[in-house]
């Protein structure tokens, strides 16, 4: 099978890419000998993916995958958005799923509009030069508390119109079903069927 490298150190993301690209060998940053941070400075969820494809692509001369996603809340004015994984971390750093949470949730107290959606913008790249890109996304709100244990991120408190529970309530093919991810995943998976 075809190699791919998934550009993410995200364990939930990682197991997401290798249920969906099962007919590939998906293997990690950290498996091809990549430890470190990719810095994301694009000013959208596509640009961010492009550049840790090409990132990872680049360096070690192999077909690469990244995704960029995040949730978009319509009363924070889209926040956290771009700055998802960080959004209650320090100086940039990352924040953990549990303190991102509590802060979304903490902003989100007296809000009537609880409408959100998660992007997923994936990427591609070939040491050739060509690049794939897709995004998906996904509609919902933002729950008052967490319902569930399952998924990561924001999943516990984000409700899926679709699937009428929350995320962190779904099963994995109750959300690969419906999620930006799985979405992303399923038009990049189409438009590279015959290219890669």
């Amino acid at each position: 099978m075809q190699t791919i490298v998934a550009a993410t150190s995200n364990r939930g993301k990682l197991k997401e890419f290798r249920q969906i690209f099962c007919n590939y060998t998906i293997v990690s940053m950290k498996e091809i000998g990549f430890d470190g941070d990719i810095d994301e400075p694009g000013e959208s969820f596509m640009e961010n993916a492009i550049i840790k494809a090409r990132f990872i692509c680049k360096k070690y001369n192999m077909i690469a995958m990244a995704d960029d996603s995040g949730l978009c809340v319509d009363a924070l004015d889209g926040a956290p958005g771009l700055y998802s994984a960080r959004f209650s971390g320090v100086n940039g750093e990352h924040g953990d799923d549990e303190s991102n949470n509590d802060l979304l949730l903490k902003l989100m107290e007296g809000k009537e509009n609880r409408a959100a959606h998660y992007i997923s913008a994936m990427a591609i790249a070939k040491p050739d030069g060509s690049l794939f890109c897709f995004e998906g996304r996904t509609d919902g709100h933002i729950l008052t508390e967490r319902h569930g244990t399952n998924g990561f991120g924001y999943d516990p408190i984000f409700f899926s119109d679709e699937l009428g529970k929350s995320f962190g309530e779904a099963t994995d093919e109750e959300k690969n079903a419906v999620s930006h991810r799985y979405r992303a995943m399923m038009g990049l998976k189409e438009k590279i069927r015959r290219e890669v």
